[in-house]
């Protein structure tokens, strides 16, 4: 069976521009390049002309207010000519062809995809998601070492994990499911996290819908915590008082992501 995606609420959505702004900000102070620049790198690619069709889709549990208006933000903010159909699904799939859509930008319940109709790329927004969070944290200025903690190895956290590991982290990896870490330990050489014998870390990436994940613990100051769950996995009185960089932002940073994987 199909596992449903995280789905967002129209408040995480509320004043998007201002939370690309201050994540933006978060981002180019935790690893001196900004999020296009982190995509840019990651990707080896850069927007040209490209036009954004964005298909409002009703199947499962229908339209998120706010969701498509604040994919039409997005990929404005990230400097794309950007559309909202005015028809739903195949109606508005076949409206953004029509208008010279390039890339379509669309989200039922378990799947939200962009597909480059003119190179024949398609990305999925979960592995796309941990992988640029997880870029995020591998970069941090002020890594103290190579031990990278990562909490939650599912959909978007086992991708996030494989790039880290990729990298060169050493990755200790943590997830309820003894199956999702188990699967992360065997294919990719994560190291099981006890969290019943913490240590510290400068850089930890979080991929889980639970809020208040990090325990005080793992935390050193002045870490970094890159992460796109909702809600927080962290409280804002271990933020404060370990100075956490946090980079947590609810879909801008895995859409700019897909964009550039399909370019």
């Amino acid at each position: 069976m199909a596992i449903k995606m995280a789905l967002l609420t129209p408040n995480d959505l509320i004043n998007i521009n201002k939370q690309l702004q201050e994540a933006d900000s978060t981002v180019q102070r935790v690893t001196g390049l900004d999020i296009k620049g982190i995509c840019k790198a990651l990707y080896g690619t850069f927007p040209g002309s490209e036009k954004v069709g964005i298909v409002p889709v009703t199947s499962g549990n229908g339209i998120i207010g706010n969701f498509s208006a604040s994919l039409n933000a997005i990929t404005q903010y990230f400097g794309f000519e950007s559309f909202v159909t005015d028809m739903l699904d195949v109606s508005g799939y076949y409206e953004a062809v029509r208008n010279g859509a390039e890339i379509i930008l669309m989200a039922d319940d378990y799947t939200f995809l962009a597909h480059n109709l003119k190179n024949g790329k398609m990305a999925n927004n979960q592995p796309c998601t941990g992988i640029i969070y997880a870029e995020i944290a591998s970069r941090y200025l002020k890594a103290d070492s190579k031990n990278v903690l990562v909490v939650g190895l599912g959909k978007v956290g086992f991708p996030g994990a494989a790039h880290l590991v990729q990298k060169g982290f050493r990755v200790y990896g943590y997830d309820p499911d003894e199956n999702f870490l188990q699967r992360a330990v065997s294919s990719l050489g994560v190291i099981p996290f006890n969290p019943e014998k913490p240590k510290k870390f400068s850089i930890i990436f979080e991929a889980t819908p639970c809020a208040n994940t990090i325990p005080e613990p793992v935390l050193s100051e002045n870490c970094v915590l890159s992460t796109p769950g909702i809600p927080c996995a962290i409280s804002e009185e271990l933020r404060t008082k370990y100075d956490v960089q946090l980079v947590a932002e609810p879909l801008g940073i895995g859409t700019v992501s897909m964009l550039y994987s399909v370019l």
